[in-house]
């Protein structure tokens, strides 16, 4: 299916790529058109343009790969598969997603991995190419956010409150020198050889997409972050 979204209401698009089939769908022209992929399961999206608010929402297996800038609330409440952006995003992507992969070329707005969540074998991924507003992994419970920190020249690659209430999960940030002013809920080191062993299929899979080479990346300086359990809110929640 090749679809032309020039000029349709976002409920008439997302109503014919429903009634069809078709394992792949290509949707040209986006302008803003919300809620594509919602709930999608072994589909194929490509996406040329600019989607609108709640790409892949409750997605549970598909891939869809946008050609273009995304808006909020990307992989809201995702379960599987994987959203890729040959572009920048806006806030709270990735918002209470609980599997998948997201994987971002440029930067990330505010509040990215806000709620993510981790259970068994559901352990949710976004790699940021560039770098993050502020609210980084507010609340984070599970999963991985990496920031590469591309263009930032080894600053900082986020703005401020990363890591605001974090009580679970990792954030893993490539700068040239240990973040300070964190909230008192985050630890911070850095990146250890087991570290690198986990955040480097992600960042192979970010390159395999826009190019670079994953092991250099991850020969430079990276800081982890990781919630301290002596001022949180970790027994709220069910670890494995």
């Amino acid at each position: 299916m090749i679809l032309d979204a020039t000029g349709i209401y976002y409920q008439q698009l997302n109503e014919t790529v429903r009634a069809s089939d078709d394992a792949e769908v290509t949707i040209n022209n986006l302008c803003g058109q919300r809620y594509i992929a919602c709930g999608s399961k072994a589909r194929h999206f490509t996406l040329n343009g600019t989607p609108g608010n709640g790409l892949g929402q409750y997605m549970d297996g598909a891939t869809v790969e946008v050609f273009g800038n995304c808006q909020e609330a990307v992989g809201d409440t995702m379960n599987h598969g994987e959203i890729i952006i040959h572009g920048n995003c806006g806030d709270a992507c990735g918002y209470g997603m609980r599997g998948g992969r997201i994987l971002i070329e440029g930067n990330v707005g505010y509040r990215a991995g806000i709620h993510m969540k981790a259970y068994m074998d559901h352990y949710p991924v976004i790699v940021v190419g560039g770098t993050a507003g502020s609210f980084l992994g507010e609340y984070l419970a599970g999963g991985l956010i990496a920031v590469l920190g591309k263009g930032a020249n080894g600053a900082y690659p986020a703005r401020f409150f990363c890591g605001t209430g974090m009580h679970g999960g990792k954030i893993v940030l490539r700068c040239d020198e240990a973040p300070s002013g964190l909230p008192r809920q985050v630890l911070v080191r850095e990146m250890t050889d087991e570290d690198r062993a986990e955040v480097l299929p992600h960042v192979k899979a970010y390159c395999e997409h826009f190019g670079g080479d994953a092991d250099e990346i991850l020969s430079e300086r990276f800081y982890v972050l990781t919630p301290n359990p002596a001022a949180g809110y970790k027994q709220l929640y069910t670890f494995e």
